[in-house]
């Protein structure tokens, strides 16, 4: 890896707060120099869904949600900067993710809010973003666009492995033993089973998955579920709230079922599709790598163990990177390869024509 300090940056579908991570990339494995979570207050969180939801679209909205994020993600930036002793001159890029508010590759779009011309502005540092326009453009899905990453990272020659990325929407990576990458979205990871939590419990998600343990899982209408065109269909795929949200849970969950019942099939869903979607994809992984929010869900892990037995499922940081640093540490990888100029995405994941270098490069 070419050497030199970037940070990354990612706020998900989870709208649960910004990732920061200030990295070293002088060795093989990236080393985080120092991490830092900003939580999303109840208010923005709430503008977000509501901007991510077809039929609320406002231009004036939507330009001063992206001025707001710019502001946090600056005060992200800061917080990983102070007290590491690192002047802001020695960091080459910042990544920034962005904001997903839409996301339809199959009408040639995908759309990042986050101003990155105001970053770059407040932090006086490079800004790399918009990632996934380019691979739309070129015919792909625009996602998932961690596999390049993870395959740098976490491939092994000889070893059958996968990363499971536990994010509001799941994805998964597939690394063969010779070398060969393919990966998808698999479909709801966590946003499902937060938006459940938030509308009975008032809380952000269901800690540990301890609320859908106690509950009772509904077979017919998890099979029903299991049943939806998008976990058949065959990669390249990508999905988000548009499919998965809070439309999805108005119209598929049947009346006066109870809601820890509902919460039980609903984390059930997301571990039988994540499974069924490596079956279906045909590698023996040997090794699954847990990684994003839903690594903290207990219940949920304790399911993907017995769902894909005989691998072993592991989180990243018996490989180095905390689980919930991995994507703000991916998008910080991604702005070092738009910085040199190299190609991010991976043809057979997105679906693109070719190799394309990834984001829009904004001077400090």
């Amino acid at each position: 890896m070419t050497s030199g300090l970037y940070v990354g940056l990612m706020s998900g579908t989870s709208l649960d707060g910004v990732d920061a991570a200030l990295v070293d990339f002088s060795e093989r494995m990236p080393r985080v120099v120092k991490h830092a979570h900003l939580p999303f207050e109840d208010r923005l969180r709430a503008e977000l869904l509501a901007l991510a939801a077809p039929g609320t679209d406002d231009l004036g909205r939507a330009a001063n949600m992206a001025n707001e994020l710019a502001r946090r993600y600056a005060a992200a930036v800061a917080a990983v900067l102070e007290g590491t002793g690192i002047a802001r001159r020695d960091v080459v890029a910042i990544g920034c993710h962005g904001q997903t508010v839409r996301h339809r590759p199959d009408l040639g779009y995908t759309v990042q809010i986050g101003n990155a011309a105001l970053l770059a502005e407040l932090t006086a540092l490079r800004v790399v973003a918009d990632f996934r326009s380019r691979d739309v453009a070129a015919g792909g899905q625009g996602a998932p666009l961690v596999p390049a990453f993870h395959a740098a990272v976490f491939a092994k020659h000889g070893e059958d492995r996968a990363v499971l990325n536990l994010g509001g929407i799941a994805n998964l990576t597939l690394l063969s033993r010779e070398g060969h990458v393919t990966g998808f979205d698999t479909g709801p990871g966590n946003c499902l089973m937060d938006l459940w939590a938030a509308r009975h419990l008032g809380m952000p998600c269901d800690r540990d998955g301890a609320w859908a343990s106690g509950g009772s899982v509904m077979e017919p209408l998890l099979d029903a579920w299991l049943g939806a065109p998008y976990f058949t269909a065959p990669p390249p795929k990508s999905t988000g709230r548009e499919m998965f949200g809070e439309a999805w849970l108005r119209r598929e969950l049947p009346a006066g079922a109870a809601p820890q019942d509902v919460q039980a099939t609903l984390l059930e869903l997301t571990a039988r599709s994540a499974a069924a979607a490596l079956q279906l994809a045909g590698l023996s992984a040997q090794r699954v790598i847990a990684c994003g929010g839903g690594t903290r869900n207990r219940m949920l892990m304790r399911r993907m163990q017995m769902l894909l037995e005989p691998a072993q499922v592991e989180s990243s940081s018996q490989y180095g990177l905390d689980p919930q640093q991995v994507e703000a540490v991916a998008f910080a990888w991604l702005a070092m390869q738009a910085v040199n100029g190299k190609p991010a995405n991976i043809p057979a994941v997105t679906g693109a024509r070719g190799a394309r270098v990834l984001g829009a490069i904004y001077p400090a």
